[in-house]
C-alpha cells in the first residue's frame, strides 16, 4: 500500500512520513510499516530523515530514461515471439486483467490498477518460457517510479493508456508481431513520458 502510494504519485517526491501515522492510517502495527519503509529507502524510494521520519526521494529524469530504454529491449521484440501464441484460455485471461486495468483506471484505485498491470505484463513475458526475463521485468517494474500515474488520470488519459491492454491481447490472438512490438514500443513510451510527469516527445 505505502509503495504503490509512493510509484503511483498519490503521495509525492519531497512529502514526509513517519512509521506511527501510517500504521495508524493502515490500522497495524509500527513493525510491519518501520520494515516496509526501510525496504522502499533500500529501493531509493525513501529516505531517512533523522528524527522526523522518511521522505519520498525526488525522481531522476536520467534514471527513469535508463529504466525505459531498458524495459523497451527487453518487452517489446518479445512481442514477435508470444504473437500466435495465445490461446483461449490464455486470451480470456489477458482480457480479463485489461478489463482489470481500465475499471481501476476509471475508478481512480491506483493501487490496483498497478497490480493488475504488472499481472498483464509479466503473464504476457511469460508466454516466452523465459523466467530470467519475467524476473528481470519484474525486478525493473520495482524500480520504476510512475509518478505521473494521479496526472495521468487527472487529464483523463489514464483510461486511453489502460485500453492499449485490450488491443495488445487482439494483436497478439491475431498473430501480429510486427503490430504488438509497436504498440508495445508506445506503450512503454508512457512511461518514460507522461507517466513520469512530463510530456511526451
Amino acid at each position: 500500500m505505502i509503495a504503490a502510494r509512493i510509484v503511483s504519485g498519490e503521495t509525492p517526491p519531497g512529502e514526509v512520513l513517519t512509521v506511527p501515522t501510517l500504521a495508524g492510517d493502515f490500522g497495524v502495527s509500527a513493525t510491519p510499516v518501520r520494515e516496509a519503509m526501510l525496504n522502499l529507502a533500500r529501493r531509493g524510494f525513501l529516505r531517512p530523515i533523522r528524527n522526523r521520519g522518511f521522505q519520498v526521494t525526488e525522481v531522476s529524469a536520467d534514471e527513469l530514461h535508463q529504466l525505459t530504454e531498458v524495459r523497451l529491449l527487453l518487452e517489446a521484440p518479445p512481442m514477435r515471439r508470444v504473437a500466435g501464441e495465445v490461446d483461449g484460455a490464455l486470451a480470456k485471461e489477458l482480457r480479463e486483467l485489461a478489463d482489470r486495468i481500465v475499471a481501476a483506471g476509471r475508478a481512480r484505485r491506483f493501487e490496483e490498477y498497478l497490480e493488475a498491470d504488472t499481472a498483464f505484463h509479466l503473464r504476457v513475458l511469460a508466454v516466452t518460457g523465459n523466467q530470467k526475463l519475467v524476473d528481470t521485468v519484474r525486478e525493473l517494474r520495482q524500480q520504476t517510479r510512475l509518478v505521473g500515474l494521479v496526472r495521468l488520470a487527472d487529464a483523463d488519459a489514464l483510461v486511453p493508456t489502460a485500453l492499449e491492454h485490450a488491443e495488445l491481447v487482439d494483436l497478439l490472438v491475431a498473430g501480429d508481431g510486427e503490430g504488438a512490438e509497436a504498440l508495445m514500443r508506445r506503450h512503454l513510451g508512457h512511461v518514460g513520458g507522461v507517466w513520469s510527469g512530463h510530456e511526451e516527445h
